[in-house]
């Protein structure tokens, strides 16, 4: 049995300038691509290169590992399979910036109640150092801090995130829950008013 069969999704193999991804053909790859310049996508389909049996459940395991592990390895990329020219692409929602300001949304909630924006931390710098606030439902939240301790227990924080996005936290609690912080909501960053 195919992965494409057992999934009812094409399984895809993108090289990039600097990587090879793999994965399923869901949009899954789409954030991941979103800064890469493309220089081809496989469809998968050479089940030698599989682990067997293929589980219907496991494809890390039994494709997507053996595969990336091989083109890790050397393994021409047209070996997988054929190209293909389209793929699914997840629409990302890019910041909005100012001179004085970046909005973004909420893209991810993690088991710990960090709320994960789309603002990456990047973006971050050209606004004034010490001086940026978190504003979420029009009103202020907390600042932009270092790390996590740079407030007391309980309380709010906006972190530049090791995922790579501005990341909204309490310390020692759940961002999500204290503040009922839902996936598409919207996050401004703002220089303070003085």
């Amino acid at each position: 049995m195919t992965p494409a069969s057992a999934a009812d999704a094409r399984v895809i193999a993108v090289e990039t300038a600097n990587y090879f991804f793999v994965g399923p053909d869901n949009g899954v790859l789409s954030l991941a691509l979103a800064h890469e310049k493309i220089k081809a996508v496989h469809q998968i389909t050479n089940e030698q290169l599989f682990l067997h049996p293929v589980s219907n459940t496991f494809h890390g395991r039994d494709v997507f590992a053996p595969v990336a592990a091989k083109l890790s390895k050397g393994l021409p990329l047209g070996k997988v399979g054929a190209p293909i020219r389209e793929y699914v692409k997840l629409g990302w929602p890019e910041p909005q910036t100012t001179s004085n300001s970046i909005k973004g949304e909420i893209a991810y909630i993690d088991r710990f109640g960090n709320a994960i924006t789309t603002i990456g931390n990047a973006t971050l710098a050209p606004l004034a150092e010490g001086s940026r606030e978190i504003i979420v439902k029009g009103k202020r939240l907390c600042t932009l801090q270092p790390f996590y301790q740079a407030v007391s227990q309980g309380n709010p924080v906006a972190v530049p995130g090791s995922s790579g996005f501005l990341e909204l936290a309490v310390n020692g609690g759940s961002a999500a829950k204290k503040f009922k912080l839902k996936v598409t909501e919207a996050v401004i960053v703002r220089v303070r008013p003085k």
